[in-house]
């Protein structure tokens, strides 16, 4: 603070004797001061704290225009370049020029008022003299001295923030044009690109930038009137045919910010380039830029791709046209509502060009630009899309050729194409038919799956697109061409014959199965087309292949809307013909029928096909699955998979169950109950020796719900077939309350498109990880949650399955585990206790005609009085007896 008070009282002497002096003392004394200055500046972290820092900015800059004019003079160009660099390079502490250019420097940056003194001081038009020497003139040779070279470098970049400060406002253009040097300056970018000075090529476009943003009237009539632009076109014309592209790319952006940056203030420079077929030049240009790499442009190439769509929305009047609207179109779409932003196409010289490029070229980076654009273009306002559409028809014309250009460039084409539907609400009939039309040919097979992926995105967004795909005829074409892969499939039969799909030809078959599937979901109609191509043997067929599937099921879950037996016909059929092995399609095909029999009409078709019959088939198939150790091809499967595979077929059977006395009554009927139990106790898990189990005392007793706790939730050690065990019986228990096929405790798979079917002889680590079944959620077993669920009036659905764990129940036991087995027995008959505690539930047992053989089961097992399991089991049947029509029967 005391050296700039010090600095102030200095100069307000200087002020109050300057009027006095002679230019020499004048200059003299200003330029003792400005040492003094910098090093307060220093000191203050770039703080200027001066009474009239807007006169010391004045005399500054005056005396640096002076020294300047000085010395460029009368003098050569090259003289004059190198009396510049002599004036304002550093020397010792610091040369006279160099000091008054730092000053200015820092004075450039305080404030507007300051700015408007140093543009008044004549420093605008000195330093474009100086910016057009050292562009155009080449020094003689480069310096070797780092030191000079760094010192070159900081100089350049002070001087160019000047003219960057003083350029930016319209005073500083105006005052830069008594250089007359600035057309000068623009025509020498245009001619002597090649042979100008390297280091102040980027400066010097950076500077031209900053003018061509503050042009004014009087300087487009400056330009105008030395023919500016035609010139600068006309070189760069010469240019394009010797300069490598990214250099051509660089001069012709410069002129191009002229050109753009001009067009709100007057017309008259984007006329000039427009007369003098300044497009034909980016054309040119552009399609030299073909093979370049993307860094290889620069941000030259891209600005002038910028440049040209912004000079699509340039014109004096709005284009007018008027197309037809073809009908079905969304809801939701009003064309006449379509309210103008004012960003509108009001020029299709410059979109032409971008058009005759994409057209033209087949280069990924400029295709992409210029998809790019047209996308920009649409956002800026929904009407450009008509207004393109309906005049040059880029969209339409680009789908004919699309199958020429790289995959990614084809990828975003057909995002374009898909956000006319996704964000313009529009439906472009025109377009969609040559997009079906590619799809038909299937030129290049990639292309091909683009496009239907396209065609997919939008069938999903709207039910109308259901019924346009199968009018134009798609959804047929696509039921073709899946007979004919179905029959390549069933010819293999498992072999690898050379028509086989692979890669991207097998991604399209997917893609196709998903076509139809959209193309079918909530339609009746296309359903029944479906049906009537006779395609449901052929659609089948696909469920074989994992990649398939998914897809194919989602068809023929469409079809069960119009014929549920026909489809459980299939799903029972595949399941019962699928190998022991193959537990990956069961499980899809069980989630599928799940899916299903959620609808009470399918109930009955899924009796009358089968059903019950076909899913305990699959478990009668699992015999041994769950031995602890697991041996055979059981060992490579996992036992989270197999546990699964159990959990789903349950769930289907209590799914048909439910709210069904018809089905219930058959299930019953027939002793399936019995059949499950005896399926369930042959996995592996359970005890089938046949020995009589010798009874021990309990040290502890766990319930049912601390078992559970202990079995999934806790770090406890637990033999793993006990844990099987514990996963039945819940399922079991969940069958007896009729929620089990509302649960969910696995994870589902996500099979990858494309995936290849799983070899069946995988190492068991890595088809259990596969599987990513075993997903517990703890608080599915939380204690206390348990424990207020058992002590809830919980009501028996399903009696049969309380049939099923009372005979399971003597199969709770393993050699060597007596106590634990014993332990988990008493769990399970307190726990049937429990559940026949309310009224209702003990009428459902009753009426069920289960009671004989529960009975029968409990007194194979546990027939003698001094059994544990006697007094628990006999409260049981003394609960049941109080209920019966004849009690003294029961008893």
């Amino acid at each position: 603070t005391l050296l700039w008070e010090t600095l102030g009282k200095q100069f307000v002497e200087y002020e109050q004797v300057a009027p006095f002096l002679n230019p020499e003392d004048q200059q003299r004394r200003l330029l003792e001061f400005l040492p003094l200055f910098l090093k307060a500046w220093e000191q203050s972290a770039g703080v200027i704290i001066l009474p009239n820092i807007q006169l010391l900015a004045s005399e500054v800059s005056k005396l640096l225009t002076k020294e300047i004019k000085r010395n460029l003079n009368g003098k050569p160009a090259e003289e004059a370049r190198l009396a510049l660099e002599q004036l304002l390079q550093q020397k010792g502490e610091a040369g006279d020029g160099y000091l008054l250019l730092k000053s200015v420097y820092l004075l450039s940056q305080t404030d507007l008022r300051t700015m408007w003194n140093i543009i008044g001081s004549g420093l605008p038009a000195a330093l474009m003299q100086c910016l057009y020497l050292f562009f155009t003139v080449p020094p003689k040779k480069a310096s070797d001295d780092r030191e000079a070279s760094e010192d070159d470098a900081q100089t350049q970049e002070m001087l160019v923030k000047i003219m960057l400060n003083m350029y930016k406002e319209e005073q500083g253009v105006e005052e830069l044009l008594a250089a007359d040097k600035l057309q000068s300056l623009i025509i020498a970018t245009s001619s002597l690109w090649d042979q100008c000075s390297h280091s102040w090529k980027v400066p010097t476009g950076r500077v031209l930038r900053t003018i061509a943003k503050a042009q004014t009237k009087t300087s487009i009539v400056y330009l105008q009137a030395a023919d500016c632009i035609k010139i600068a076109v006309q070189n760069l014309f010469a240019l394009a045919d010797t300069l490598p592209a990214c250099d051509v790319c660089e001069a012709a952006s410069i002129v191009l910010c002229f050109v753009k940056d001009s067009y709100p203030v007057s017309s008259a420079l984007l006329t000039e380039f427009e007369s003098n077929d300044g497009y034909q030049l980016l054309l040119k240009i552009l399609l030299r830029c073909e093979g370049l790499q993307q860094n290889e442009g620069g941000p030259y190439l891209d600005e002038i791709l910028d440049i040209l769509t912004c000079l699509a929305t340039c014109g004096k009047t709005e284009l007018k046209v008027s197309g037809n609207i073809v009908h079905p179109q969304l809801p939701h779409f009003d064309f006449e509502q379509t309210q103008s932003s004012g960003m509108t196409v009001k020029n299709l010289q410059p979109f032409q060009v971008l058009q005759s490029i994409f057209q033209r070229s087949n280069d990924q980076h400029l295709c992409g630009r210029i998809l790019a654009a047209i996308g920009t273009i649409w956002a800026w306002d929904r009407v450009n899309f008509f207004l393109l559409e309906w005049t040059l028809q880029p969209i339409n014309q680009f789908t004919d050729i699309i199958h020429f250009k790289p995959h990614p460039v084809q990828v975003q084409f057909f995002r374009l194409v898909e956000s006319i539907v996704l964000d313009l609400s529009y439906v472009p009939h025109e377009i969609l038919k040559k997009v079906q039309y590619l799809i038909k040919e299937n030129i290049v097979p990639f292309c091909t799956l683009t496009a239907l992926q396209c065609l997919l995105s939008m069938t999903q967004k709207d039910l109308l697109f259901s019924d346009i795909f199968r009018d134009s005829g798609l959804l047929g074409l696509l039921l073709a061409l899946l007979r004919k892969e179905a029959k390549i499939l069933r010819k293999s039969a498992g072999t690898h014959l050379p028509g086989l799909k692979e890669g991207t030809e097998k991604e399209l078959n997917v893609v196709m199965l998903k076509m139809v599937a959209a193309l079918t979901a909530r339609s009746v109609r296309n359903t029944v087309v479906l049906k009537d191509y006779g395609m449901v043997p052929y659609i089948k067929i696909f469920l074989d292949d994992e990649c398939y599937r998914s897809a194919t099921l989602s068809i023929l879950e469409q079809l069960s809307v119009i014929n549920y037996e026909e489809y459980m016909s299939i799903i029972i059929g595949a399941l019962c013909s699928s190998t022991q092995w193959e537990l990956h399609l069961k499980l899809d095909l069980l989630k599928s029928l799940l899916r299903i029999l959620e609808s009470p009409k399918s109930h009955s078709a899924f009796r009358t096909c089968s059903g019950f019959n076909g899913l305990l088939s699959l478990l009668s198939d699992m015999e041994g699955a769950l031995q602890d150790p697991q041996s055979g091809q059981w060992a490579a499967v996992g036992q989270n998979c197999i546990l699964e595979l159990v959990f789903h077929t349950l769930q289907g059977i209590a799914a048909a169950l439910h709210l069904d006395p018809v089905n219930s009554n058959f299930f019953q009927r027939n002793g399936l109950f019995e059949k499950m139990a005896e399926d369930l106790g042959s996995l592996g898990c359970f005890w089938t020796e046949g020995k009589k189990q010798i009874p021990v005392s309990l040290e502890k007793k766990r319930t049912f719900a601390e078992f559970l706790d202990a079995a999934f939730c806790s770090s406890e050690p637990f033999p793993l077939w006990l844990k099987n065990c514990i996963w039945i019986l819940n399922f079991l228990d969940h069958m007896v309350k009729g929620t089990l096929h509302q649960e969910s405790y696995f994870k589902g798979r996500k099979p990858e498109t494309g995936e290849e079917s799983r070899d069946d002889q995988e190492a068991p680590q890595a088809q259990e990880e596969d599987c990513n079944l075993f997903a517990v959620v703890n608080d599915n077993y939380d204690v206390s949650f348990y424990c207020r669920l058992e002590m809830r009036d919980c009501t028996i659905v399903h009696a049969g399955a309380v049939c099923v764990m009372v005979r399971l129940l003597p199969k709770l036991y393993k050699e060597g585990h007596a106590q634990l087995s014993q332990e988990i027995q008493c769990a399970l008959v307190d726990h049937i206790q429990s559940l026949v505690k309310s009224e209702k539930s003990r009428q459902v047992m009753c009426e069920s005609g289960l009671l004989s053989t529960i009975i029968t089961s409990c007194q194979e097992a546990f027939c003698s009085d001094s059994h544990p399991l006697h007094l628990p089991l006999t409260r049981v049947f003394e609960k049941l007896a109080s209920q019966a029509v004849e009690p003294h029967v029961l008893r």
